[in-house]
């Protein structure tokens, strides 16, 4: 069932307050949207009454959970749905809709965070020998650079896709990331990847842009010149991957999982990785701590005598 009309103005308006006020990205107030629209199917299921939203209670809110378990729904999944709609709900209570939220006692317990996926050094270099794969050398020189890029600053893929020209500062190798909420910050990046973003600009994005007749800011375009987005760069990543001898399966984010912990494996303190990844709280980057960790910890059991029987001396 769709939605009331009621209902409907209040979901827009709650999905404006999120892209005006709180700046949220369009893949986070999509996740919000899609969580609210699964809910309001679930109420028009309901064979006794067709309830609209507001008139929501604890007793709609646990018979909805109790589905999503009996649907095998991840706990992780579960959680980001109750996260979305409690947030709703609270709007709508501020603005003084309803009195009182029905979500907001549920508290899900999560899981343990499962370690990021990092890349090991002979994985990069495949990856980066098969960016120059690319048929098309125009193309080949946009992914090395969109792959020098992520891998040289940690930024996210969207942020990535975001750069534009006036961003980046070549000569003193930083660039201008706007993040989450709209805040930015500077962030350097090295030779490597200098060196690829000039080749790029001069062989690669202007010579496509005047074929295309293309004139926009954004740094990193796709094949007919217009800027290359999020789902862009994670085609992109898939076609470097089948291009390279690698065979597993790898996102975009696990170069800034790869940057934060070869960071940190190298003495980095953590406050700057902190500040070089965008995370407002440190407790996000402390993840890492615990990846460069196991990873001590699988290098001393392999490589100390007295835990490798094959190291021991005779």
């Amino acid at each position: 069932m769709a939605e009331s009309d009621e209902d409907q103005k209040n979901i827009q308006w709650f999905l404006k307050y999120l892209q005006s006020d709180r700046h949220y990205s369009t893949d986070t107030i999509q996740a919000y949207q899609q969580a609210i629209a699964e809910f309001t199917r679930f109420l028009a299921e309901i064979p006794s009454e067709r309830k609209p939203l507001t008139q929501v209670d604890s007793f709609d809110v646990e018979a909805f959970l109790s589905d999503l378990y009996e649907r095998k729904y991840a706990r992780n999944s579960i959680a980001q749905k109750v996260s979305a709609l409690k947030s709703f709900y609270a709007f709508l209570v501020k603005n003084t809709v309803i009195a009182n939220n029905p979500f907001e006692y549920v508290h899900l317990k999560t899981n343990h965070r499962r370690l990021p996926r990092f890349l090991y050094q002979n994985e990069m270099r495949a990856l980066f020998q098969g960016a120059g794969q690319n048929p098309n050398h125009q193309l080949g020189l946009r992914d090395t650079a969109v792959l020098e890029t992520l891998y040289a600053t940690g930024i996210r893929v969207s942020e990535c896709a975001g750069i534009q020209l006036n961003d980046i500062d070549l000569d003193n190798r930083t660039i201008l990331v706007t993040g989450k909420g709209n805040k930015q910050r500077y962030v350097p990046f090295g030779e490597y990847a200098q060196e690829a973003i000039e080749t790029y600009l001069s062989d690669a994005r202007s010579p496509i842009m005047a074929k295309y007749h293309q004139d926009h800011p954004f740094l990193f375009v796709n094949h007919y010149g217009r800027p290359l987005t999020s789902r862009g760069i994670e085609y992109l990543m898939d076609q470097i991957v089948k291009q390279s001898s690698l065979t597993t399966k790898i996102h975009p984010h696990m170069l800034r999982h790869t940057f934060a912990t070869e960071m940190l494996n190298n003495g980095a303190d953590m406050r700057s990785v902190q500040e070089l990844l965008g995370h407002s709280s440190l407790s996000t980057t402390q993840i890492y701590t615990h990846v460069t960790k196991s990873h001590l910890m699988n290098d001393y059991k392999k490589y100390f005598p007295r835990n490798n029987d094959s190291l021991k001396s005779n």
